[in-house]
């Protein structure tokens, strides 16, 4: 029973494709007449397309629709017509109901031959373009397994030596645009041929001529290709010759290496050793960057495709593709693709992919991608990704994406997205988003978004939303919900007060109070009017406070303030230290009463009364006692006043 009905269902698949296939099969034997005169190509092909009942389908470059052409043909085969259209200029394929249209193939010369009594023998020759005829210029000719290679010149010439201890040898012939060209060559011949290699298809939209009424206008439609048979692609490359378009890779490597490197992006060899003294010059000759080696030593300077193992250059490496384990230069290394392990130059690296592990360098780093790791430098280092691990240079570090580690130079420090972690600068440190962590610096830190840590500098601290702390000279938030530690603390959407007042000490006082109601700092200045010769008095100061909130009008504000009186004389110190505790009632929005008692210390080395100035802090009347010897009086005192804003 089941080889029965393995049977009928082997005779069902042959029932349902056999119409396909002797389609298919009968494609191009089927008789058609067609008769025009100067008609553009596309409308004699719709003409054929009709007729015959299949569609044509060719890439748009290699046809002009609009092209003038005459015919005339009866009763005769499809294929004849084509022949009679295209003069054998194009080559067609059947697939299904399709006729696909391609350029057709020039033939290659006769092959000239003659044995050779040398260790080595000579293949030389011409590559032609298959469409054109024409010549092609700088295309590689190499055989892979004894990895030699040349290009062809301007004529389209070539000339390769092969060692003949080889039984066989294979040629490959490679070149930007074009499908690669494989051809067998006799060992030990030396030989004369003409190598034909067929234009790659650009990526152009796919013709498609259906048999519909040959009247309506949309017959001729463009649209994406429906199978592999429909286009040739060119492969996608993500980026060519990286290594060769760098600033180094320019000076460093010669045109034909350049070349080699656009023609050879299929091909990569393994090899154990290389050795050479200049990229061109060494044991994998000019196709060195198109090897990986485990272990390569340049003398000079190399050219490689990659390194699994070590790499040491006397001066430089170049590596196109991906390094392991140590690579290490006595000036440069530039590497395309990623680095894995440790990466040492005297000068400058440059990695145009990710580095996981260890980079160090006597000027500069650079890494377009992504660092894990350690990345150290006597001047500069540049990451285009994200950085883990710690970064370090003598001047100054910048990270493109999201940095998490330590961040420490010299001068100044630049994270243009996110920082968690540390940032330690000479001079400032700059995050563009989201800092998590400390920023410390010899001038200032900017924290452009959200700052949840601390910010220390001991002149300026920025950060937009304030959730940590920042302790500097001057510290500057948008908006904070922690503390500010200086000597102005400005928070743009926070807690601003101007108070006038008057105390027991001064009679006309005022403090502008500025940060959020955690922490406030205070400046203030006073004066006595001077209404006799014997009461002038000035002082300025500074304070910090906090406001405690019991209900939306009443509030209590403890104070810490320290004011320098000014009695005439500057070679004295008179410091008057008070703690307030304010009784604050809001009227309105925009004015606040408060009253309040203070404890208050005073300190003064003044011996003597200057004219016109008071001398006794406060008035003789009012209560004191001693504190720490003569010098230090303590009393309770008072202030009242009103605030705005």
């Amino acid at each position: 029973m089941t080889k029965l009905l393995g049977a009928f269902s082997i005779l069902f698949m042959i029932v349902c494709c056999a119409p396909g296939s002797l389609i298919a099969q009968n494609l191009l034997d089927k008789r058609i007449s067609i008769e025009v005169t100067n008609k553009p190509l596309s409308d004699v092909l719709k003409l054929i397309s009709n007729q015959g009942n299949f569609y044509f389908s060719y890439n748009s470059s290699i046809i002009k629709r609009d092209s003038l052409v005459s015919i005339s043909a009866s009763n005769k085969s499809v294929q004849q017509v084509l022949d009679q259209l295209f003069h054998n200029r194009y080559s067609w394929k059947q697939y299904n109901n399709y006729i696909i249209l391609r350029k057709a193939v020039v033939k290659p010369d006769i092959v000239a031959q003659s044995a050779s009594a040398d260790k080595v023998y000579t293949v030389s020759g011409y590559v032609l373009n298959g469409e054109t005829g024409e010549k092609i210029s700088n295309a590689t000719i190499y055989e892979k397994q004894r990895l030699a290679s040349t290009l062809s010149d301007e004529k389209g010439f070539f000339k390769i030596r092969l060692k003949s201890r080889y039984n066989t040898a294979t040629l490959t012939i490679s070149r930007e645009f074009f499908e690669d060209t494989t051809v067998e060559v006799k060992s030990r011949y030396n030989q004369q041929l003409t190598i034909v290699m067929v234009p790659a298809a650009p990526n152009e939209p796919v013709v498609t001529i259906s048999p519909v009424d040959i009247f309506k206008p949309d017959t001729i439609v463009v649209k994406p290709p429906l199978d592999s048979l429909t286009t040739l692609a060119v492969p996608a490359v993500e980026e060519e010759n990286r290594v060769e378009k760098t600033r180094f890779g320019k000076f460093l490597l010669n045109t034909q290496q350049n070349i080699q490197s656009l023609n050879l992006k299929k091909f990569f060899a393994n090899r154990t050793v290389q050795m050479s003294i200049l990229p061109w010059i060494g044991t994998h000759g000019r196709l060195s960057g198109q090897v990986i080696n485990h272990f390569s030593a340049n003398f000079i300077g190399g050219y490689s495709a990659g390194v699994n193992g070590l790499e040491i250059g006397g001066a430089f490496n170049i590596d196109k593709k991906d390094v392991r384990y140590v690579q290490g230069a006595g000036f440069l290394n530039v590497v395309g693709g990623s680095v894995t392990g440790l990466q040492a130059a005297g000068f400058h690296n440059n990695v145009l992919s990710d580095m996981n592990g260890v980079q160090g360098s006597g000027f500069s780093n650079f890494v377009k991608g992504n660092v894990t790791g350690l990345q150290a430098s006597g001047t500069h280092n540049h990451v285009g990704g994200h950085f883990r691990g710690i970064q370090g240079a003598g001047f100054s570090n910048y990270t493109k994406k999201h940095f998490k580690g330590l961040q420490a130079t010299g001068f100044y420090n630049h994270v243009s997205d996110s920082m968690t972690g540390m940032q330690a600068a000479g001079f400032a440190n700059y995050a563009r988003k989201q800092v998590t962590g400390v920023q410390a610096a010899g001038f200032g830190n900017f924290a452009n978004r959200e700052m949840t840590g601390a910010q220390l500098a001991p002149v300026f601290n920025y950060a937009k939303k304030m959730k940590g702390v920042q302790i500097g000279l001057i510290n500057v938030a948008d908006s904070s919900s922690g503390y500010s530690i200086g000597l102005i603390n400005i928070v743009f959407k926070g807690y601003h007060k101007l108070a006038f007042y008057t105390s027991e000490v001064m009679e006309a006082n005022a403090a502008f109070k500025t940060g959020n109601n955690k922490l406030y700092s205070i400046l203030l200045m006073g004066a006595n009017s001077g209404r006799n010769d014997s009461s002038k008095l000035f002082g300025f100061g500074y304070g910090v406070g906090h406001e405690f909130s019991l209900n939306k009008r009443f509030s209590i504000n403890p104070e810490y303030t320290l004011q320098y009186l000014y009695l005439g004389s500057w070679n004295y110190a008179n410091l008057l230290y008070k703690i307030h505790l304010q009784f604050n009632y809001k009227l309105s929005k925009w004015f606040t009463v408060f009253a309040g008692p203070s404890f208050t210390w005073y300190y003064s080395d003044q011996p003597s009364k200057e004219p016109g100035y008071r001398f006794n802090i406060p008035s003789p009347n009012y209560h004191k006692f001693d504190l720490w010897g003569d010098n230090v009086k303590g009393w309770i005192g008072w202030n009242a006043g009103i605030a705005i804003f």
